[in-house]
């Protein structure tokens, strides 16, 4: 890889911030973009003197965003996104996520540098053949009324449009899908997924709310695990054309993660749950998933990706981690 700059859209979003940190401390330069908007100022604060650090605090959703950048990039890591519109409205994600990833790949074309972009797990919908494989499992795409599936089409269209750059321009793509990642500068709402709501409400002894009956199963991948596998996305040549599942392929379902939550805090006995009905708290037809978990061989192969960090072992560092964010700032937050 060049010398240059490393650019992280979304970098004072959860994962983000931690990729800035692990950039940083491995000695490169890193230009970040961040509207705020989802992303918070703290997750950046100790960089933001680094002479090895520009944070253009501006949207990715405007090209005149990425024309402010001077220095010479080498990589591009796009993170910016919307996420599944559980509270916004479904043409924000739709619009944010392909008009954000068209501005990344007009620069990288301009630029000729690197990209290494971020998608999903949603992406393979509702196949029911685990583990998923990047090369093996297809797409299965739920109804069109349900607006959750927002997320997974915007994130298909920009994979398809990456490797169209590819194709078209020889651009240097690399495709990331995530696996319900966790930990420290995660989001203290459920944008951040169960793991915070979960927390928060075993600190407030509170009851646990499982959409749905709590038998529909995930794999949690801690942060630093995640930021792993972008680190080698990045420094990797042969990563390049390629997908890559980045997760762990632990399987546990949303009671046993929340009965493993209630364990990390050290409180006996067991957590108190409360079953929520998707209508209740999205209003509008819901189709949820019932088993996603990853093949991580390629990852293994090419990237030397492993997750390595246990689920009880990363629920207790993120409790510790949690306890002093709200107390910093507040539960409640969306970002």
């Amino acid at each position: 890889m060049s010398t240059g700059s490393i650019l992280i859209t979304g970098v004072a979003g959860f994962l983000g911030s931690n990729l800035l940190d692990r950039l940083l401390s491995e000695g490169h330069s890193v230009v970040g973009i961040d509207n705020l908007s989802m992303g918070c100022r703290e997750n950046i604060e100790e960089h933001l003197e680094n002479p090895r650090f520009r944070f253009i605090e501006a949207n990715a959703i405007e090209k005149s965003t990425f024309d402010a950048v001077a220095q010479d990039i080498s990589c591009i890591v796009h993170l910016a996104a919307f996420k599944i519109p559980r509270y916004g409205k479904a043409i924000d994600t739709l619009q944010i996520n392909y008009l954000c990833t068209e501005n990344v790949l007009a620069f990288g074309k301009e630029r000729s540098c690197k990209c290494v972009l971020a998608s999903t797990s949603d992406v393979y919908g509702r196949n029911p053949q685990v583990p998923f494989s990047e090369e093996r499992s297809d797409s299965v795409i739920g109804n069109s009324l349900s607006p959750r599936w927002a997320y997974a089409v915007s994130k298909l269209f920009d994979e398809h449009l990456a490797l169209a750059y590819q194709d078209a321009y020889g651009l240097p793509i690399v495709l990331l899908r995530f696996f319900g990642s966790y930990g420290p500068n995660q989001p203290l709402s459920w944008w951040g997924g169960p793991p915070p709501v979960f927390i928060n409400a075993v600190m407030n002894d509170e009851e646990l709310p499982i959409h749905g009956d709590g038998q529909q199963t995930r794999s949690f991948t801690y942060v630093t695990d995640t930021i792993d596998g972008i680190y080698a996305a990045v420094t990797k040549q042969e990563a390049v054309g390629r997908i890559f599942n980045i997760g762990s392929d632990e399987e546990v379902t949303i009671l046993e993660l929340a009965r493993r939550v209630h364990k990390a805090s050290g409180k006996s006995g067991d957590p108190k749950i409360r079953l929520v009905p998707y209508e209740s708290f999205t209003g509008k037809r819901y189709e949820d998933v019932m088993r996603r978990v990853p093949d991580t061989t390629l990852a293994h192969e090419v990237l030397g990706f492993k997750a390595r960090v246990p689920l009880d072992e990363g629920l207790r560092k993120t409790f510790e981690w949690q306890r002093k964010a709200v107390r910093k700032r507040g539960f409640g937050q969306t970002r």
